[in-house]
């Protein structure tokens, strides 16, 4: 039987290094993603934020469903750095989560080190 295009939620499952961002995008794994992204331990999952929205709490449901494997939540806010509401730090702080807002490259470039060390890190990088 004859299928259309099937469109699937973008998820890669594995731990990866960001090896480029920019023009609106991620590099990782040899793929790329249009768009921003959220780094978990189960993997890296495409993220419906931009940087003309505000971070509202709902965006990180993810990462509060997964709080248990983070210890870190490095924020990529752009390309400006823009503090986090006090609701989603308090709640990841009742998770035991450290959360730390900065430039997205700044973000990557922490992920990739922290990754490399085998630290229960998380990354939401929004694209720039």
């Amino acid at each position: 039987m004859a299928r259309g295009i099937e469109i699937r939620e973008a998820h890669f499952p594995g731990r990866a290094g960001i090896d480029a961002y920019g023009n609106g995008g991620f590099r990782f794994a040899e793929m790329s993603h249009r768009g921003s992204i959220l780094c978990m331990p189960s993997g890296i999952h495409g993220w419906d934020a931009t940087e003309a929205q505000p971070l509202e709490k709902g965006l990180f449901e993810k990462v509060l469903a997964e709080a248990g494997d983070i210890e870190v939540l490095l924020v990529g806010t752009g390309s400006t750095i823009r503090p986090l509401p006090a609701d989603l730090k308090a709640a990841l702080r009742a998770m035991n989560i450290s959360s730390d807002p900065m430039s997205t490259g700044a973000a990557v470039r922490t992920f990739n080190v922290m990754l490399a060390e085998s630290r229960a890190v998380a990354a939401a990088l929004i694209a720039v």
